[in-house]
């Protein structure tokens, strides 16, 4: 680099032109000359020679000075335990449910038993909302399901918590299966856990959405995790020969509900083991009850 003067040797040097004036300005402050140049790639601070020490020592003290009075960042999202935990159980759940469904243990037709049918919902039989989320058609609607609903209900795990995001993937989804009885004609009849995946996928959007402290971001900025989720939706909800649209569509509208509820609770409510835990226990009583009662309603 080629100084302006053959006196001036560079002090300071960035890519940038806005923090050689920053430094500039401090020089100047201390009484020492200082000049910003540019050699063509970098933006440089050049002083006289015989101030050289002085003000690289200079530069040195503001610019630690400056880095320690920064303000700690922390993680927008904490991130909670539990998540790998309730994905082993939404997986054992699901393949336990299709073994015994295949085998008609206990001298059960299972999805005769479970599956969600409008009418019978509508008539009073709520914990069919619920069975039918762990009823699948053949092992590929199973499979769809155990992976997709695995990944939405992990990351749901990290920002909620194992315990409550399983709770609440299952309450949106029993929900998204009440709301699409409530629009079906009674002899409509549906099975799957993707409703809950749906479930799932709202739930994280809702999160996302989340106002929070000190965000200085766009309108555009705000509103893209639920562009992104509906695009999401939209290429992995909509296809599919058997594809039950508008129980997707019902499942996803129930995650945002239940995931802006969830959102609310305090970090240090989510942070708690005893908390997750209780939610854990929940859900799973859900499941034995509905399915219990289903048993003895056959």
């Amino acid at each position: 680099m080629e100084p302006s003067s053959s006196q001036s040797v560079v002090a300071f040097e960035s890519s940038h032109r806005a923090p050689c004036q920053e430094v500039g300005l401090v020089l100047q402050a201390i009484g020492i000359p200082s000049e910003v140049v540019h050699d063509g790639s970098l933006w440089c601070v050049a002083v006289d020679a015989r101030h050289h020490s002085a003000a690289v020592e200079e530069i040195e003290d503001y610019l630690r000075d400056k880095s320690a009075e920064l303000p700690r960042v922390e993680s927008r999202v904490k991130l909670f335990g539990g998540a790998i935990l309730g994905g082993v159980f939404y997986v054992s759940i699901l393949v336990s449910v299709a073994i015994l469904d295949n085998i008609s243990a206990y001298g059960m037709q299972w999805g005769e038993a479970g599956s969600m049918r409008a009418g019978a919902v509508m008539s009073g039989q709520i914990w069919r909302t619920v069975t039918a989320l762990t009823l699948h058609a053949d092992t590929l609607h199973l499979m769809s399901n155990l992976v997709f609903g695995g990944f939405f209900g992990l990351l749901a795990g990290r920002i909620f918590g194992g315990g409550v995001a399983w709770l609440a993937i299952l309450i949106a989804g029993a929900m998204g299966n009440g709301l699409n009885a409530a629009l079906r004609e009674a002899a409509h009849t549906s099975i799957g856990a993707s409703t809950a995946v749906f479930a799932a996928l709202g739930i994280l959007v809702a999160h996302a959405l989340r106002p929070r402290a000190g965000d200085a971001s766009t309108p555009m900025q705000r509103w893209s995790p639920l562009i992104a989720g509906v695009l999401m939706f939209a290429f992995l909800g909509l296809e599919g020969e058997r594809t039950d649209v508008l129980a997707h569509t019902t499942g996803f509208v129930s995650g945002l509900i239940i995931g802006g509820l969830g959102s609310r609770l305090p970090e240090r409510v989510l942070a708690s083991e005893r908390f997750q835990f209780a939610a854990a226990g929940m859900a799973l009583a859900i499941l034995v009850v509905s399915w219990g009662i289903a048993a003895i309603a056959r």
